[in-house]
């Protein structure tokens, strides 16, 4: 086969009918090759207990790419789609199950980081810098704005988001859209603490949890009774955080280290399972050797503490926190969501690119 015949193949293959954004202005797109025999050598079982999740026969996929960083995936089943933040690009992608068409949903969304479909049906996002809010996108597309302060001050910069099921919103308020020009714009923090908050039925915003140093991704368990925080800032190591969820719902206790991602491991979104499984986007950390290496040319260098090409993808713990899976990937996963119509659909939203995965576990509503 002709050179340039045999990629636009691997590319056909990668997902059926994928449509990809090579063809979209933002960020280089890269070919992806799926794996050509069963099981997928990437699906790692690191415990017999997940041997029941992976499907023999299904492979990982490449359904999208040409981002800079892949964020906050919101899967729609009335419509079959999964709405993406590319942060840096300030734009949100849309994926379309039905044609495979990767493409622009709206531009100019104030760097939006988490997203997430409430009860109705609409969504909700998590505008993270500029504005530095969390809004709803009605049916006929005007603009709601739920929260942009606390306290009189304004918030940090809205980052993962979660609707329960009494239409109480969560969300994280870590600084990361205002610390530099990269995902926003750097502007001062206003508010004293990282917090985590709940904003009710009402509209009234409270601050359930004020002790975490840059809270990152979070979900509830099935039976919503815990909700799990991700600190991204934590001593020594990143960690996951469980807390009891009060009866009215409004207010949590307990605190518990739940996971501790030891050295160089590095939580960032993540999705539950009907199960209680949390399947969370996983890699390295970028810490580096305190002492210095000679790299040759003159130069020492501070050399990474592990490989990205080793670590990155998801990694799933069962509800002990014990590690059962691990899915590698060729990019950084940030975060995922289960989608598709029985919901066994893993979707990965990994740096450049959103991968696809099916699994024989189904996303907790």
């Amino acid at each position: 086969m002709h050179q340039d015949g045999r990629r636009r193949f691997l590319k056909t293959a990668a997902s059926g009918a994928l449509t990809t954004a090579a063809g979209l202005a933002g960020a280089q797109s890269f070919d992806f090759k799926p794996a050509q025999r069963y099981p997928d050598p990437n699906v790692f079982i690191l415990d017999p207990s997940f041997a029941k999740y992976r499907i023999y026969s299904s492979t990982i996929e490449q359904v999208g790419s040409g981002m800079r960083w892949a964020e906050g995936p919101a899967y729609f089943p009335e419509t079959g789609t999964l709405i993406v933040s590319d942060i840096p690009n300030n734009r949100l992608m849309k994926f379309e199950e039905k044609t495979g068409k990767f493409s622009v949903h709206k531009e100019g969304v104030n760097y939006a980081n988490g997203n997430t479909r409430d009860r109705q049906g609409r969504l909700v996002s998590c505008e993270h810098s500029v504005t530095r809010r969390v809004v709803r996108t009605e049916k006929d597309g005007s603009m709601t704005v739920l929260a942009d302060n606390f306290e009189g001050k304004k918030l940090n910069a809205p980052n993962d988001i979660v609707v329960k099921s009494d239409d109480s919103i969560w969300f994280t308020d870590p600084t990361f859209g205002i610390n530099g020009e990269w995902e926003g714009s750097r502007a001062k923090p206003e508010q004293a603490t990282t917090n985590v908050y709940r904003i009710g039925k009402d509209g009234k915003i409270t601050a359930v949890i004020t002790d975490l140093v840059n809270p990152n991704g979070l979900a509830f368990s099935p039976d919503e009774k815990k909700l799990y925080v991700v600190e991204w800032k934590g001593t020594p190591n990143r960690s996951m955080w469980s807390f009891d969820v009060s009866a009215d719902g409004a207010t949590l206790s307990n605190k518990t280290k739940l996971i501790d991602a030891g050295g160089p491991g590095a939580f960032d979104g993540f999705r539950v399972d009907r199960d209680g499984n949390l399947w969370c986007g996983w890699g390295f950390s970028g810490a580096f050797a305190p002492e210095a290496t000679d790299i040759g040319g003159g130069m020492k260098a501070h050399l990474p503490l592990a490989k990205s090409d080793e670590m990155d993808g998801v990694k799933v713990f069962n509800k002990d926190g014990k590690p059962i899976g691990f899915i590698r990937l060729p990019e950084r996963c940030a975060n995922l969501e289960f989608g598709g119509p029985k919901r066994n659909r893993l979707y990965m939203t990994s740096s450049h690119s959103l991968y696809a995965l099916y699994v024989e576990a189904h996303g907790a509503v």
